[in-house]
């Protein structure tokens, strides 16, 4: 019966992150004691009066229009003003139950060659699959912060003969890395996205979660060619309410359209009490804005802390700018490892598992490294955010958190990489 899924998806299997919590949840709820740094959802409590307000609407049940109701597009549209800069009408939004299912909706019905990054989230590359395309994989190096670069680009295009028009997606700030682009790197790569035809995808969905508020929308610097993705589930803690979103520029209209008509044969339309519900937080800016500026800080903080005690055992990285993630490189235990007969990342992740119980993601093949780099993703998000939370705001945003912070109120997080530091020491004796 083989034959009944086509070829083209003959190594295809389900989101791997997903799976590894699922597998890693049931474990805990036995009763096991577990470090789960492998699945990255936000640890805070949603804001203030947010579940109010979808109590308030819950009795809304007729279908709403597929692109969403106005005033919440124009509430996005007027989120973006603020915190981006940028200008776009409430026409141009699309609302859908995630952004990830706008994301595939977006390549079912883009004609052209798609570009995937490495490393990147685990869902792009099996998306491409499921829609009937190819995906080319744009390598990068942790030398270059694991960010594309223009005369790199060009010439991966090049040698690879991608001429056409093409479809970049593109993560900023960047899971599983945690990098982030300048403006001015923005500015310099939209130069070559012009001139090569490129139409980028800009999964912004982090980019409320910027640690020192330096976010910059590709969709400022490259307004006409870029497709700006984001959603609720990241900065607001709303994964399960599964709202979000694209805003197409004016020259890409034939796209949204076409995006809409398919959202029209699939999802329908986002569920209307959440869509009410969300309308109203976002036009309660003041409540968006402590709430992020507190949870920015305290995810700052466990990233500075992963860092700098991975970095004291050798373990390099990148310094996270924003999101949930670090991607360290333990090629300092390659030796030790191989004399062990370890040779592949995703057999080092398990006999890390084995013995310290610290749950992480392979670099490869997940998300796209070679399966011998020994890269990891690690999700800083395994500590009780009500409680970090609740702390940050008895101290208030006049005042610093604390040295102690991640030790104190983070605790779950503090001792699975001491864990994991102390595993790596001893690897290295």
């Amino acid at each position: 019966m083989a034959d009944l899924v086509r070829d083209t998806l003959e190594n295809y299997s389900a989101a791997s992150n997903l799976m590894h919590n699922e597998k890693i949840r049931e474990m805990m709820a036995s009763g096991q004691t577990i470090y789960h740094f492998g699945f990255g959802q936000s640890p805070f409590p949603i804001m203030n009066k947010a579940a109010d307000r979808l109590a308030k609407h819950a009795s809304e049940s007729a279908y709403l229009p597929v692109a969403g109701i106005e005033a919440l597009r124009v509430a996005i549209r007027n989120f973006h003003n603020k915190y981006d800069s940028i200008s776009f009408s409430a026409d141009d939004v699309i609302v859908g139950p995630g952004s990830k299912e706008l994301i595939f909706l977006l390549m079912n019905i883009f004609q052209g060659d798609i570009l995937v990054i490495s490393p990147s989230w685990t869902s792009y590359k099996p998306q491409v699959m499921l829609s009937g395309h190819k995906a080319n994989v744009v390598p990068t190096s942790m030398e270059d912060e694991w960010k594309i670069r223009p005369e790199k680009f060009t010439q991966y295009l090049k040698d690879n003969n991608l001429s056409g028009t093409k479809l970049l997606i593109m993560n900023n700030p960047d899971n599983p890395t945690g990098t982030l682009y300048t403006q001015k790197e923005l500015s310099d790569l939209s130069e070559v996205f012009k001139r090569e035809k490129v139409i980028v995808l800009s999964d912004e969905i982090y980019g409320r979660l910027t640690f020192d508020d330096s976010f910059v929308s590709m969709a400022k610097v490259y307004p006409e060619g870029t497709i700006l993705c984001s959603g609720m589930s990241k900065w607001a803690s709303m994964g399960g309410w599964r709202v979000g979103y694209h805003v197409y520029p004016e020259k890409l209209s034939a796209l949204k359209n076409a995006v809409r008509s398919a959202a029209s044969h699939t999802y329908t339309t986002v569920a209307a009490p959440i869509q009410f519900a969300v309308a109203e937080v976002l036009n309660d800016l003041d409540t968006c804005e402590a709430y992020m500026r507190h949870t920015c800080r305290i995810m700052a903080a466990a990233a500075q802390y992963c860092h700098k005690e991975l970095s004291e055992v050798g373990v390099s990285s990148v310094k996270p700018k924003g999101g949930f993630y670090i991607f360290p490189n333990f090629e300092i235990l390659r030796a030790k490892l191989k004399a062990r007969g370890i040779e592949r990342c995703e057999d080092m992740v398990k006999s890390l598992f084995d013995e310290t119980s610290v749950s992480v993601m392979a670099g490869g093949p997940a998300f796209l490294r070679p399966e011998t780099e020994l890269t990891i993703r690690l999700c800083y998000v395994n500590f009780d955010g009500a409680k970090a939370l609740a702390a940050s705001e008895r101290i208030g945003l006049e005042s610093s958190l604390p040295e102690n912070f991640v030790q104190s109120q983070c605790s779950q997080l503090y001792d699975g990489i001491q864990v994991l530091k102390q595993w790596a020491k001893k690897t290295l004796e």
